[in-house]
């Protein structure tokens, strides 16, 4: 009697089990791992304006950018210098812009960014 009670016990508990999902790699584990994740980011006429995470404490000053040109391709990269140390209760998000001028780019000109892309799920979420 124990032995069937102990053998529906393990089928039960190996029910439960299951598979892990197969890991997707995080930017940390990527050659790119050093790039910030945006939640978008929008060129405009004067400017690149992305969305970045933040704790209520993220400047413009606290990021660096990395532009690249290979004949006619444009690469852009955006990198956090300094963390957001601020304690809040939700997460947020921040915008901020680059002109053209700073990136030395001539305005409206085609680039690639090389930032990942993240979904913004809402404060807390």
């Amino acid at each position: 009697m124990h032995r069937r009670l102990f053998l529906c016990a393990c089928l039960a508990l190996a029910g439960c089990a299951t598979v892990p999902p197969p890991r997707a790699l995080t930017p940390a584990e990527t050659a790119l791992g050093e790039l910030e994740p945006l939640y978008a980011a929008t060129a405009g006429r004067e400017a690149i304006v992305i969305s970045v995470p933040s704790n209520g404490c993220t400047a413009k000053a606290d990021f660096a950018f990395y532009v690249e040109r290979k004949g006619q391709a444009v690469t852009v990269a955006f990198a956090r210098r300094k963390l957001d140390a601020c304690r809040s209760f939700a997460t947020g998000r921040t915008e901020l812009a680059f002109t053209w001028a700073e990136l030395g780019l001539a305005p409206r000109s085609p680039i690639f960014l090389l930032n990942p892309l993240v979904a913004w799920t809402g404060p807390g979420v």
